[in-house]
C-alpha cells in the first residue's frame, strides 16, 4: 500500500550507491559474480513509498502495508470471502487432485492446507505481483526497519539471479515474496523443488512446483503428518482470555478437563486429547476461540499472523466440507496502531512481559492486557483500548 502523499527522498542518492557497493563481499561469499551484481542493480533506486521504512517525517508505528494487523478479525475473516474461496478451492483441488495426492503423499502436508494458502496468496493464480523484487528488497534492507533481515534476503535474492531465474521472474509483493504462493528468497533456496517432473523448477508459473515448494516449507517447519491445525472451541464461564498464548500450551486433554469443548459438539479422539494446544482469541473476548495445535504454529512461522494461520487453517476446513465458524464476531472497534503500540509500552513499564512494543495485536499483547484487566477488577476482554490505555498511564503515575 503506498501513502497517500510522497515522501521527500530521505538520503543521497550516492549514499545508496555506497550501500548497494557495500553488499559485495557478502554476495561474492554467496557465489554471486560481479556481472550479476552490477547487471541486478544497474538502475535501481530506493522506493521511498512502501510501508516498514525507518526514515525522517514516517512515522514510526505504522503497519498500513499488512491487512493482519489493520483489519478487525470479523472483516479480516469475513465470511463471503472464505465462503468465496473455498468454493474457488474444490474446484481447484478438482483439476490439481493428482499433483496434490502426489505432494501430500512426499511431504504429508494435507491438500487442503496447500489449497488454501494458493486461495490466500494468489486468489488461485489471479494476483500477480507488480514490484520489482531487487529494488524493494534493497530498499528495505537500506532504510527499512529490519535492516538485517532484508540484507540476508536481498543476497538471497541476488542468489537466484546468479542461478538463472529471469530477472524478469523477479516480481514481488512490496516485501520481496515471490513466485504464486508469495515466499522469501531465502525459503526458495532452502525448499525449492521440481513438483512437475520436467526437470527445472518454476515457481512462477508451474502450479505443481509452487505447490511442491510450499509443502516442503511447512514440512520443514515441523508439519505433522495426518494432524488438524486446531479447533474452535467453547470455553467454559471460569475461564477467560487471559489464559491465552503458547506459553500456557498444554495437551487438549487438560484443556477438556477444565472444561473447555468443540463448539461443533464433536467429542476430541484419544489421539487428539493428546495433542499439545494453546488457546488463541484474536479478538479476545469479542469473537470465536480456538485450541492451536502445531500445525497452527506451523502455518503461523509460513506468515507470522495468528489472523493468517486461521484464514489458511478455516479455509482449509470449508473446502474439505466444514462450515462457519460456530461463535460470532461480536461488534467491536480496531484500535488505532498507536493506541496499540502505546500500551505495549506501558504494560511493559509496569513490569508485565511485553515482547514487542510494534503495535500489533499479537497473543501475548491480548494475554497482558487481560492479566492486567484482571488484576485491576477491570472487565476482563483483552483487547486493547483508549480506557485501558488510560487506565494504566494513571497506574504509571502512581
Amino acid at each position: 500500500m503506498a501513502f497517500a502523499t510522497p515522501v521527500v527522498q530521505a538520503k543521497p542518492a550516492e549514499e545508496f550507491r555506497a550501500f548497494i557497493e557495500s553488499l559485495w563481499p557478502d554476495a561474492k561469499a554467496a557465489g554471486v559474480s560481479r556481472q550479476t551484481f552490477d547487471a541486478a542493480f544497474a538502475g535501481v533506486e530506493p522506493d521511498y513509498t512502501i510501508p516498514d521504512l525507518d526514515i525522517p517525517g514516517r512515522p514510526k508505528v505504522d503497519n498500513s502495508g499488512q491487512a493482519e494487523f489493520t483489519k478487525t478479525a470479523a472483516d479480516y475473516l469475513s465470511k463471503a470471502y472464505l465462503e468465496s474461496l473455498a468454493v474457488q478451492g474444490r474446484k481447484f483441488l478438482a483439476e490439481h487432485k493428482a499433483d496434490l495426492e502426489r505432494i501430500e503423499k512426499m511431504t504429508g502436508v494435507d491438500r487442503y492446507t496447500l489449497v488454501a494458502i494458493w486461495g490466500r496468496e494468489t486468489a488461485y493464480g489471479s494476483y500477480h505481483p507488480p514490484n520489482d523484487a531487487i529494488r524493494m528488497l534493497a530498499t528495505l534492507a537500506y532504510t527499512g526497519k529490519r535492516k538485517e533481515k532484508f540484507r540476508e534476503e536481498l543476497i538471497a535474492a541476488l542468489e537466484m539471479l546468479q542461478q538463472g531465474v529471469p530477472r524478469s521472474d523477479m516480481k514481488s509483493s512490496w516485501a520481496g515474496a515471490l513466485g504464486l504462493t508469495q515466499a522469501m528468497p531465502t525459503e526458495y533456496l532452502k525448499y525449492a523443488v521440481d513438483g512437475d517432473g520436467d526437470g527445472k523448477i518454476d515457481i512462477w508459473r508451474s502450479v505443481a512446483d509452487a505447490l511442491a515448494f510450499t509443502a516442503r516449507q511447512l514440512e520443514g517447519k515441523g508439519w505433522v503428518r495426518g494432524a488438524r491445525w486446531g479447533y474452535e472451541v467453547v470455553a467454559p464461564p471460569k475461564a477467560d482470555c487471559s489464559l491465552e498464548g503458547p506459553p500456557d500450551a498444554r495437551p487438549i486433554g487438560d484443556w477438556v478437563k477444565m472444561g473447555f469443548r468443540k463448539a461443533s459438539g464433536a467429542p476430541f479422539t484419544q489421539a487428539q486429547l493428546a495433542d499439545d494446544a494453546y488457546l488463541m482469541m484474536p479478538a479476545g473476548a469479542y469473537g470465536p476461540a480456538f485450541l492451536a495445535a502445531q500445525n497452527f504454529r506451523v502455518i503461523r512461522l509460513y506468515n507470522t499472523s495468528d489472523l493468517y494461520a486461521l484464514f489458511v487453517g478455516n479455509l482449509g476446513d470449508r473446502i474439505r466440507g466444514d462450515g462457519d465458524f460456530v461463535t460470532p464476531w461480536k461488534s467491536f472497534a480496531q484500535p488505532r496502531t498507536q493506541t496499540v503500540h502505546d500500551l505495549q509500552a506501558k504494560l511493559k513499564d509496569l513490569g508485565y512481559p511485553m515482547d514487542k512494543t510494534d503495535g500489533k495485536i499479537g497473543s501475548n499483547t491480548r494475554k497482558q492486557i487481560g492479566l492486567y484487566q484482571k488484576a485491576n477488577g477491570l472487565k476482563i476482554d483483552c483487547w486493547p483500548s483508549d480506557g485501558v490505555l488510560a487506565h494504566a498511564n494513571s497506574q504509571a503515575k502512581r
